[in-house]
């Protein structure tokens, strides 16, 4: 019988061990490009979640089937299909996040991570378990982009999610660093968002 609840290393690796972002430094593109503001940043992290799920299951449910020497073609097509579904849904019902989105949406077609699971997991695993390693793995990526959405939104226009904090939007408590809303503050935040995780990383056991 199937097992439809995920494995905890499936789940570990995908949020934590192997994070996309500040273990393996994949989907830096749409880290710096859409993270100034929280909402665009969340409907970014939904669609490459939901597509990199979607992805890996259909690569997984047509590897026997797929002939090696035209994988990464069909894997490609089966990424652009997701794609283009997320990019029409989002322009008929949220136009004006479609705009302020821009090419990003599209460009998930080229993101390395969904590539790289379907390549190193999927096209070798049982459906379901393909699955659930696309879905963590777009979580994990989600994780790391919202918190450091949520630092670059708050530092530079004292708002999270377009709401006003107490303290970050009183001009006479804190002065908005716009830079950090602007495309120098996505270096500096994804570099500290990566020293943060990666200092609190558990020590390995020494052999």
């Amino acid at each position: 019988m199937t097992q439809l609840a995920p494995d905890k290393e499936i789940v570990i690796n995908g949020l934590w061990k192997d994070n996309p972002i500040f273990r393996q430094v994949l989907g830096i593109c749409s880290t710096l490009a859409v993270t100034n503001v929280v909402l665009n940043t969340a409907v970014m992290c939904t669609s490459l979640t939901l597509v990199t799920a979607a992805s890996c299951l259909t690569v997984s449910l047509l590897r026997h089937w797929t002939p090696r020497n035209i994988r990464m073609m069909v894997q490609t097509l089966i990424i652009a299909f997701y794609v283009i579904i997320v990019d029409l849904i989002l322009k008929a019902y949220w136009p004006e996040m479609s705009n302020q989105l821009g090419p990003y949406v599209g460009l998930i077609i080229t993101n390395c991570i969904i590539m790289g699971r379907c390549e190193a997991f999927a096209g070798s695993n049982p459906p379901v378990s393909s699955f659930w390693d696309g879905l963590f793995s777009g979580l994990g990526y989600s994780l790391i982009l919202l918190g450091i959405s949520v630092m670059r939104e708050l530092l530079g226009m004292g708002t999270v999610l377009g709401f006003a904090m107490p303290y970050f939007s009183n001009p006479d408590y804190w002065d908005k660093w716009i830079i950090m809303v602007m495309p120098p503050g996505a270096f500096f935040a994804l570099a500290c968002m990566i020293w943060l995780c990666r200092s609190i990383k558990p020590k390995e056991v020494k052999k």
